[in-house]
């Protein structure tokens, strides 16, 4: 269908709404919520006290730890930073830290822009930095901006250099600052969110302050029990009924560490903790969002998913290799702990050409090269690569030479690296994943060769599998992705089904039914998603249980984001696909009440008002909009669509033209000027647009079909063919061709 003659525009896929989705989670919550008691019962925190008695050591390592100094209460032996009457100012903000009956005090900024006096209820980590926490109604605590450097021991603003407003999102008193949200789950142990989205508040619950033995071990009622029982009769249970037990697995550890130590979503507040991490979390991929496009930490990025790359993780080492787990502290200081495994010969000039007991001729400087997050707290990287700075030169990535040698090009690194050991690399995969992140045409065969080499980490093909499905005037891509979906690893299968969403329907449709039932509930809710935003009746009719299951867990899911910005747009997107649009109108308006410049709110929430009829909020939704960020070039073809249901052809054209100038990437903006011009008899100027467009999307029903209209409107029949070859390719039993390939003669 062409846009032109719709009655109603409708800018984002919706779906029909099940009536019967209300009753039927009432009752899955219902029932999960009788488990969870039922577990609860079984096993419970006994707090880090019942521990002692056994694990005097272990308990003594813990409390020098940064784990457990966490968070705290403020008092004087927690309190780190000066509050003795102390001033600091910086971007624009003044502030003071001063004591007050006990009791420790900042006055700083606050939500309305005016200084006043906060009272700091706990310290927030230790070393390098310190934070804290300030608590506000609804159940909310704040952490502050204003920090403290353990290391050299004076007051400093994170975000060092940007003058944050007091209504923006970063601002300390804002939804980027929650503890509740951003924070409290990694500093806790057993915490409860506790998120009332009607209410916008929290109740937020933990077992233990900080971070404890449970935090690590599980609930250890069930522990104890057992060993003031059965352990003394004899009787001997594997792992003695705690999680990450002595000399747990590779995977048991990383299951421990990685809800904290990795950037990632939460499914639900069921947790599941099964063996396998998609359960109950998403985690991060290194796309050049977040990371280089090499895969190394570019963002806040934690270890990881940067470990997952790396050999040391195809070769079974695990994080107790490394790190003492009770103190967080390298079990050896300096090189020694990789000599555990590694030769010595690696730690010699010979091999660093860097003089001994120099930074240059350490392990990490080279194979861990790191940065600085919220302003002063160094991390390194986990991936253990060698340096490439040859691919620097070639792609513009990162290498560790550089980051020591920066008065040096990236070509004196190189040719310094050739110098010592020769001009040929080892392979790495970075060499197929940068030029593969650029999703043009070129790309493909890069994707193609990742996800297909069996020595590729599953991290890594999974990054290959999202690129490949955003590929731009690839070679039907659509099957690389399709043949993914059977993939031992979860994350690539959740990448595979995710990336479908770029694709028509009728292309995925057979295949889509199993993964409602995939053992993965990360897999299972991107299955309903996609579904759900198909709009096709037909579809939904035929999945049956699995699909009525795999939505329940998808709106579980969606509902327990609402406490974050993001998550506010993703319930009203949630929303919107089931035609509810009052309640998409109401999460979006929340989003961004949370965020004002989270701009994606405001192009779906024009659609909801054009939806409803209400093309004037429509209109000013949009100009609000393109005035946050100008250069967006999605507002100005949905601008486009809405002036043309207001029949203002002028306004139509000049916000088509914006967005080619904008040199958009969305095929529709180049379709929908091409029947225009069509339209108005202006043939080659049309083909020229119908051809950027299938430049970006080959396998385009629409686009394909406009260009065969197009030659047949001229009688060139010949130039006709090849786009009806590529429909019958991709549709052979779309009944809307039918009639085209009779006349071509092609059936």
């Amino acid at each position: 269908m062409r846009w032109m003659h719709h009655k109603k525009t409708v800018l984002v896929l919706s779906t029909i709404l099940l009536l019967f989705i209300g009753s039927l989670i009432m009752v899955r919550c219902s029932q999960r919520d009788k488990k969870n008691e039922e577990k609860q019962t079984a096993n419970a925190y006994v707090g880090d006290a019942a521990c002692i008695s056994c694990h005097k050591s272990e308990h003594d390592q813990w409390q020098l730890s940064d784990h457990f100094k966490a968070m705290q209460p403020a008092n004087d032996s927690t309190v780190l930073g000066n509050f003795n009457n102390a001033s600091y100012t910086a971007d624009g903000v003044s502030s003071k830290f001063f004591k007050k009956e006990g009791k420790f005090f900042i006055n700083t900024e606050g939500p309305d822009g005016k200084n006043r006096d906060y009272e700091i209820k706990y310290t927030f980590g230790y070393y390098p930095l310190q934070q804290y926490l300030v608590e506000f109604d609804k159940g909310r605590m704040q952490a502050t901006r204003q920090s403290w450097n353990s290391k050299d021991k004076k007051w400093f603003h994170q975000y060092a250099g940007q003058k944050i407003a007091a209504n923006d999102w970063l601002h300390w008193t804002g939804n980027g600052q929650n503890w509740n949200t951003m924070c409290a789950e990694c500093h806790s142990t057993n915490l409860k969110k506790n998120y009332n989205t009607e209410t916008d508040s929290y109740n937020t619950t933990y077992s233990a302050l900080t971070v404890s033995c449970e935090a690590c071990h599980g609930p250890a009622k069930q522990h104890v029990d057992y060993i003031n029982s059965a352990y003394k009769e004899g009787e001997k249970h594997p792992g003695s009924y705690l999680r990450a037990a002595k000399n747990s697995s590779q995977l048991a550890q990383i299951q421990t560490c990685f809800p904290c130590h990795a950037r990632k979503g939460n499914i639900s507040s069921d947790l599941k903790n099964s063996n396998e991490i998609m359960d109950d979390y998403i985690p991060e991929i290194p796309t050049t969002e977040f990371f280089h496009a090499d895969g190394q930490a570019d963002d806040e990025d934690y270890t990881y998913t940067s470990f997952l790359q790396s050999k040391m993780y195809k070769h079974g080492v695990k994080c107790s290799n490394c790190h003492n787990p009770h103190t967080g502290k390298l079990l050896i200081a300096g090189n020694g702990v990789c000599l555990q495994c590694h030769d010595k010969k690696y730690d010699a000039p010979t091999h660093t050409f860097h003089a001994v007991n120099t930074a240059g001729a350490e392990c990490k400087s080279c194979h861990m090269p790191g940065k600085f997050y919220m302003g002063n707290d160094w991390r390194n990287d986990h991936t253990f690569r060698v340096p490439r700075p040859d691919l620097s030169v070639k792609y513009g990535t990162p290498n560790a030479c550089n980051n020591c040698h920066t008065n040096q090009p990236a070509s004196w690194a190189e040719a310094a690296v050739n110098k010592w050991f020769g001009s040929t690399r080892k392979y790495h995969f970075a060499e197929d994943l940068v030029p593969g992140s650029k999703m043009d045409a070129g790309s493909q065969a890069h994707l193609i060769k990742l996800i297909q080499d069996t020595a590729t980490p599953p991290i890594i093909q999974a990054t290959a599998v999202h690129y490949l499905s955003g590929v731009q005037g690839g070679n039907h891509p659509v099957d690389g992705v399709l043949q993914e979906l059977h993939n031992k690893d979860a994350q690539v299968r959740y990448r595979a089904v995710t990336g479908l969403n770029n694709f028509a329907p009728t292309l995925w449709r057979d295949a889509i039914g199993e993964m409602f039932t995939d053992k993965v509930r990360a897999v299972r809710i991107a299955a309903a998603n996609l579904v759900l935003g198909a709009n096709d009746a037909d579809l939904v009719a035929g999945l049956g249980a699995g699909y009525t299951n795999a939505l329940a867990e998808l709106n579980d899911h969606v509902l327990y984001q609402t406490d974050f910005a993001s998550g506010n747009i993703m319930a009203a997107d949630y929303y919107l696909k089931l035609k509810n649009y009052d309640k998409a109108e109401s999460f979006y308006l929340k989003g961004l009440q949370k965020d004002n410049q989270m701009n994606y709110a405001r192009l779906n929430l024009s659609t909801v008002y054009n939806i409803q009829g209400n093309n004037q909020a429509a209109l000013k939704t949009l100009g609000e909009a393109a005035r946050v960020d100008p250069q967006n070039d999605r507002i100005y073809f949905n601008l486009a669509l809405l002036y043309n249901e207001l029949q203002q052809p002028e306004n139509v054209e000049k916000s088509l033209k914006k967005a080619i100038e904008l040199k958009t990437q969305n095929p529709r903006v180049y379709y929908n000027y091409a029947i225009l011009l069509q339209q108005r008899q202006q043939y080659k100027d049309a083909e020229q647009q119908y051809l950027r467009a299938l430049k970006l999307a080959p396998s385009d029903a629409d686009i394909n079909y406009a260009l065969c209209v197009l030659h047949l409107q001229q009688n060139n029949p010949a130039a006709a063919r090849p786009y009806a070859a590529t429909l019958k390719r991709y549709y052979p039993g779309d009944q809307r061709f039918l009639q085209l390939w009779q006349q071509l003669g092609m059936l």
